[in-house]
């Protein structure tokens, strides 16, 4: 089954600038109508950087929404992107949310004693945010 059996076209395909492509691979992909967008030059990691957000995106949004239309969709992934750049913290950087600092460590035991933590859901229930009540 291909793209034109389900009345699916490809307009774009992204790839790196390796040599084994030649420039009559890209010309035949722009005469059937496809765009070749490269990806940036000496970024090896990219490639990985991506899949494994996309991966994320897939386990923690997409495999538990039902998607209704396009700006449904678009909508879901503008509020994840924001979730997990903003609020999500990520292992790589010691648990640190990528666009904010680490925060203070508690170390007042009466403070540790009468924490109240509020959650916030997002996306209906899915994703969930945590704030120290003020």
């Amino acid at each position: 089954m291909g793209l034109e059996d389900i009345g699916c076209r490809a307009r774009f395909i992204i790839r790196d600038r390796d040599g084994k492509f030649p420039a009559l691979f890209d010309a035949v992909l722009n005469d059937t109508g496809i765009e070749v967008v490269l990806t940036g030059i000496q970024m090896p990691r990219m490639n990985s950087i991506m899949e494994r957000w996309v991966q994320t995106c897939r386990h923690e949004l997409l495999d538990r929404t039902l998607i209704w239309n396009q700006r449904h969709l678009l909508r879901a992934l503008r509020e994840f992107e924001e979730f997990y750049n903003s609020h999500r913290p990520h292992q790589g950087i010691a648990n640190a949310r990528p666009l904010h600092p680490l925060p203070t460590p508690i170390d007042d035991p009466d403070k540790l004693s009468h924490l109240d933590i509020r959650r916030h859901d997002r996306l209906g229930g899915i994703l969930h945010a945590y704030r120290h009540a003020a």
